[in-house]
């Protein structure tokens, strides 16, 4: 049996080792940690009434609530450097057969200005009435440049054998949540290309949303129809994964290119504030967890999740 000098400088350990891992700042005043302590991480941005990135906020700018309880933030960082895994993914229907060479193009300027070779990851997956992986997790440009060439909208031969389903919208992020952002730690985002088109999915848009927020992933969705297609239902599915995962809706128009979102994406995943608590209440059962953050300065507006996934073996 440890004796009980031991057993604190193990926890102790431990709490640096999730201040490491997170990037965080740990406060300097006393703090208890159990074996099986949970530190939610809550990522974001923060705008100021002209929609400019507001940078230079600290910890006691921001307060949080977690099911109306008032928690304290132990850990803060507004230089967010945790490495970076990104999914995208890209809408290959046959609705958008005429915009995926530009989507193809900005996607790899996106990659190439983002990734930090040796830090961040990124993996393709594309969904049409099937949802296939292009590219595993890889730092490499190279075979992100060669695994977006390869996304496609599905053969003749592939339509005519096609017995079901048409965008599986629901399906390709839960499998993205489930099979890979679960077993990732930092900062976790998808980016969706899509017209919102959902047809033949076995995950329900609820299904869907918990999944990213079980993984405790954000997700960018960038609606981007060919003109006759797209429909205010595509819209409200693409800004409700949006909102429910703290992640940002963008729309595609003459206005507002595809290029000019990505940039926006850019800087968004440059300008994130990393908070980091530990509940009042540990967890005895797994369930959600409604949060709430807010920023005391007046004028700001804050983007951030609104619930966690909680339980004695859930990963933040």
């Amino acid at each position: 049996m440890k004796s009980a000098a031991a057993t604190a400088a193990t926890l102790f350990l431990a709490a640096g080792f999730l201040c490491a891992t997170h990037g965080w700042s740990q406060e300097q005043e006393p703090a208890s940690f159990s074996s099986d302590v949970q530190v939610v991480n809550v990522l974001a941005t923060v705008r100021d009434k002209k929609a400019q990135f507001v940078r230079d906020l600290g910890k006691d700018d921001f307060s949080l609530v977690e099911e109306g309880r008032p928690q304290a933030i132990r850990y803060f960082s507004r230089e967010t450097d945790l490495p970076l895994t990104i999914g995208l993914m890209v809408d290959t229907s046959m609705s958008q057969v005429h915009v995926l060479d530009a989507e193809r193009r900005a996607s790899f300027t996106f990659i190439d200005d983002v990734l930090r070779e040796g830090k961040d990851k990124v993996f393709v997956m594309q969904f049409d009435m099937n949802v296939k992986t292009k590219q595993i997790l890889t730092a490499s440009r190279a075979d992100l440049q060669e695994s977006l060439r390869m996304v496609n909208t599905p053969t003749r031969e592939e339509l005519r054998s096609q017995y079901g389903g048409g965008t599986l919208l629901y399906d390709a992020i839960s499998d993205a949540s489930k099979e890979v952002m679960s077993r990732q730690q930092g900062r976790k985002a998808l980016v969706i290309l899509s017209d919102g088109g959902e047809n033949g999915s076995n995950a329900t848009l609820a299904d869907a949303v918990q999944e990213a927020q079980r993984s405790n992933t954000l997700i960018y969705t960038i609606l981007f129809s060919d003109g006759g297609f797209g429909s205010d239902f595509g819209k409200r599915v693409m800004q409700r994964l949006a909102k429910e995962t703290g992640g940002s809706y963008f729309e595609v128009s003459k206005k507002q290119t595809i290029d000019q979102v990505y940039k926006q994406i850019e800087e968004d995943l440059r300008s994130q504030y990393s908070i980091g608590y530990v509940s009042d209440r540990p967890a005895a059962i797994s369930e959600f967890r409604r949060i709430q953050l807010a920023v005391k300065r007046p004028g700001m507006t804050i983007n951030s999740r609104d619930r966690y996934w909680a339980g004695p073996s859930a990963k933040q």
